[in-house]
């Protein structure tokens, strides 16, 4: 089918049926092929060499090319030119019938299979069967089977022996989206070619040179968008192109482009992505309702806010990823920006977040609600400090003040200003003694802690561990011990603890924490937890030396050798060459026994 307007003096012939772009601009020589020099150029070098394989395997991603590369093939193996004295080339004529007829599908000796839909091992066999017979009209009999990772296991096997000894006839070329389902022993008999993703310099002039062609008025930053959007496909990109010039009825700018895809605003997105970043909740929840309003999808807006987190950290890292042709000037110096601003830390958390967030919205029942869960959460995590700066905060956190002198009896001097907290600490947060009666700590105590306001009380547990200490004070071994081997604590305040629990955390740890030390202080606490951020237990952190040396003791040549040749030995104990000399120390010295003499008088 030719792109030459019909004769206007025959206005009684049939009107051209609409082509789509994807066809209509589909690569018909090696040429026409963008973004695949490294292929091309290996395939002209066979060609002008006569070193053409029996079969080549073509990959890559939906939309590169695959499958017209094999069209290409086939014509260039059995173009026969113009004047049909043409050889094997790589620039078929596409005039003579054996290229015309392979263009439109339907040459005898070219015989395309569609393997999605023919996978067993019957299928084959009809191929092994005719493999035999020469072709009719052609040079070369030319198998393509696409989709070929589709194959059952038997169909692989049924055609390995022709596929490594086919008759010199016969060449097969095979094309697939999932290389690593075809059988390497597949693999090596074929000839493998990558199809790259299509770059978006490349993509860009492609779409340009397809939108003038076609008298189709359309703005760069449109094309920018349908990029973006194709993924390095060219069939994807040509097929938006398509649509959007339907979308623009003649004339198309990016605000069409991007509600047609669904997209919101790229610089609307960063506008949110910086409120977002300085922890403005209500600011943020205003804009993403705006862009909903305006017909951004909400799960559309967390991708892009994904997108720029990504973008901003790489950024971060390689200052030169800025320059993308499809990204604007504008947003280029936002985006250095906020590169230069941000740490990465606080980035990296930001995409963890937001990948959570997309399963939430994807899943919830109403993906704006989820949307903007999400936001919230984004927002309040935004302002939080890092470990460092948390690290700094307490060590420049004076120590609680000493205990003061003690009256008659024990008890704290009366007009000191400083109580006994319910259940045997100090007002400052440190283990006092605890005077316990038949019926538990003393009535007195607990009233003097009652009697602080909360602010007081909470000030003398600056620190998770005065915490610890206060129930080591109290003696709740059960709780100790939790709190010890399950709690990941995750942030900490007076009055406010959020923690990550291990898998075989008691799922009631938070609430017995709560009322423990609400009980012990007076004072209402806040415990509440979380599903990431917590760091070791302090079990773990107990623990971090003795494994150290166990792993350093397993590094050893010796232990390596002896775990070898026992494998079922296992490291029970470790002793250091102090212990060891500690211990023969303590050996050598006489031992002295004090033998009791019923005889003797005291």
């Amino acid at each position: 089918m030719t792109d030459a307007p019909l004769d206007a003096a025959a206005p009684d012939a049939p009107a051209r049926p609409y082509q789509v772009l994807a066809r209509k601009y589909r690569p018909e020589t090696f040429a026409d092929l963008v973004g695949q020099d490294a292929m091309v150029r290996t395939l002209k070098n066979a060609f002008l060499a006569d070193r053409i394989a029996q079969a080549f395997i073509m990959t890559g991603i939906r939309g590169t090319g695959k499958t017209t590369t094999a069209r290409i093939i086939a014509k260039g193996m059995n173009c026969i030119g113009p004047d049909g004295q043409g050889g094997p080339t790589t620039e078929p004529c596409g005039q003579c019938e054996h290229c015309r007829a392979i263009m439109e599908g339907r040459h005898v000796d070219v015989l395309e299979m569609d393997a999605a839909s023919r996978t067993g091992v019957g299928d084959i066999r009809e191929i092994i069967d005719s493999v035999h017979y020469r072709a009719a009209s052609a040079r070369y009999k030319i198998y393509i089977i696409d989709e070929v990772h589709m194959l059952s296991t038997s169909a692989f096997n049924a055609l390995l022996k022709t596929l490594e000894e086919p008759p010199e006839h016969v060449k097969f070329i095979f094309a697939t989206t999932e290389i690593r389902k075809v059988p390497v022993t597949v693999l090596s008999r074929c000839q493998r070619f990558d199809l790259r993703r299509i770059e978006p310099e490349s993509m860009i002039a492609l779409l340009r040179r397809i939108a003038d062609a076609e008298s189709a008025s359309i703005s760069d930053d449109a094309l920018a968008l349908i990029t973006r959007a194709a993924e390095g496909s060219a069939r994807d990109a040509t097929s938006l192109l398509d649509q959007a010039i339907s979308h623009g009825a003649g004339e198309t700018g990016a605000d069409q482009v991007r509600a047609m895809l669904g997209l919101a605003d790229r610089g609307r997105v960063l506008d949110l992505f910086d409120l977002i970043m300085k922890g403005d909740p209500a600011g943020a929840l205003t804009e993403l309702s705006s862009q909903y309003a305006g017909g951004a999808d909400p799960m559309a807006v967390m991708r892009d806010l994904a997108e720029i987190t990504h973008w901003v950290s790489v950024v971060k890292i390689t200052p030169e990823a800025a320059e993308d042709p499809t990204i604007g000037p504008d947003e280029r110096a936002r985006g250095r920006a906020m590169a230069e601003a941000l740490p990465m830390r606080v980035l990296t958390r930001m995409w963890q977040m937001l990948l959570k967030a997309l399963d939430e919205v994807a899943e919830a029942p109403n993906a704006m609600m989820a949307a903007e869960m999400a936001v919230i959460r984004l927002t309040h995590v935004a302002d939080l400090p890092s470990p460092e700066e948390l690290v700094r905060k307490l060590r420049d956190t004076p120590p609680p003040p000493a205990t003061p002198p003690s009256g008659p009896g024990g008890a704290p001097s009366a007009g000191n200003g400083a109580g006994t907290a319910q259940g045997g600490t100090s007002a400052q947060g440190a283990p006092a003694p605890t005077h316990r009666g038949p019926s538990g700590p003393s009535a007195s105590s607990g009233n003097q802690a009652l009697a602080l306001a909360p602010e007081q009380a909470l000030a003398h547990y600056p620190s998770f561990t005065h915490v610890v200490e206060l129930i080591r004070a109290n003696r709740d071994v059960k709780l100790l011990v939790e709190v010890e081997a399950h709690l990941r604590l995750a942030s900490y305040r007076p009055g406010r603890i959020e923690f990550q629990p291990t898998a075989d955390a008691p799922a009631d740890l938070a609430q017995r924490l709560g009322a423990a030390l609400q009980r012990w202080t007076g004072t209402r606490w806040g415990v509440s937890l979380v599903n990431e951020g917590g760091g070791d237990t302090i079990a773990e952190t107990r623990d971090a030396a003795d494994t150290a040396l166990r792993d350093e003791a397993a590094g050893h040549p010796l232990v390596q050798a002896v775990l070898a040749a026992f494998p079922r030995a296992k490291i029970t104990s470790i002793r250091t060459e102090e212990e060891i000399a500690a211990d023969a120390g303590a050996d050598a010295l006489p031992e002295v026994e004090d033998e009791w003499d019923p005889f003797e008088e005291d």
